[in-house]
């Protein structure tokens, strides 16, 4: 088996979608990493995923949400699971991630027992900079924290709200 993996996603240009590589630079920032767990940063989704899933115990994604439910910079964590597959598609840039799972075990992938998501709120998704909005700028820290508990403790059945 490959090891651990935290795969933070988003996209570095597009504000507070860059929350993503923001954590994942902190957290490679203060977090040796070991043959037991591996920190990543890709711009990707749908598809993409699989090959990062691939053999692998456990996955954390890091990525971005907006619900609309709660203020900007609020974190959620909950397990793929919970997640609802596409039921119709039209090309592969709506596949969502419970769906892609779903392909990756049919096209024989050996994937995650536990995919875990820790997404964190946003609000602006569009604007092309290279700087979160300030809320989301203020969660980053407690993000990292929840990560390297959820590395250090292993106990991946937790969830937050």
């Amino acid at each position: 088996m490959k090891p651990i993996l935290v795969l933070c996603l988003g996209n570095e240009v597009l504000s507070d979608d860059a929350v993503g590589p923001t954590v994942a630079n902190r957290i490679k920032a203060v977090y040796a990493e070991t043959k037991e767990v591996e920190i990543s940063f890709a711009p990707v989704a749908g598809f993409n995923l699989l090959d990062f899933f691939h053999n692998r115990e456990s996955v954390l994604i890091v990525d971005s949400i907006i619900t609309g439910k709660v203020d900007p910079g609020t974190i959620h964590f909950f397990n793929a699971d919970y997640l609802t597959p596409s039921n119709g598609l039209i090309n592969s840039h709506q596949i969502n991630l419970p769906t892609a799972i779903q392909f990756g075990k049919l096209l024989g992938y050996v994937m995650p027992d536990k995919i875990d998501i820790l997404a964190i709120e946003v609000e602006d998704i569009t604007t092309i900079s290279e700087n979160l909005t300030t809320k989301v700028a203020k969660s980053v820290d407690m993000a990292v924290e929840k990560i390297l508990f959820w590395i250090n403790t292993k106990e991946k059945d937790l969830v937050y709200r």
